[in-house]
């Protein structure tokens, strides 16, 4: 990586992606901790499954309202704006 934050990326690999130069990618974080690389080149279907654990359970309504308030409280959110419902 250079000290700009840049990466180089392989050859084979942008081949394999259809990155072309003025590419665009993104870094997704997956279930497990680690990062994907998709090119945003593609088209809204290859997202489909990505995110995806079969394995894992489906979460309670009241699962899913706490995943959000922590992830508020982790970004620094502090609630809806004044005036706002």
């Amino acid at each position: 990586m250079s000290s700009k934050g840049q990466l180089t990326i392989p050859k084979d690999v942008r081949d394999d992606l259809g990155l072309v130069t003025g590419s665009k990618v993104m870094f997704v974080k997956m279930s497990d901790g680690q990062y994907r690389i998709v090119p945003r080149t593609g088209r809204v279907d290859d997202l489909i499954g990505m995110l995806h654990d079969p394995d894992s359970p489906p979460l309670t309504l009241a699962q899913i309202h706490e995943a959000i308030a922590e992830g508020g409280a982790a970004s620094g959110l502090r609630g809806l704006p004044e005036g706002r419902p």
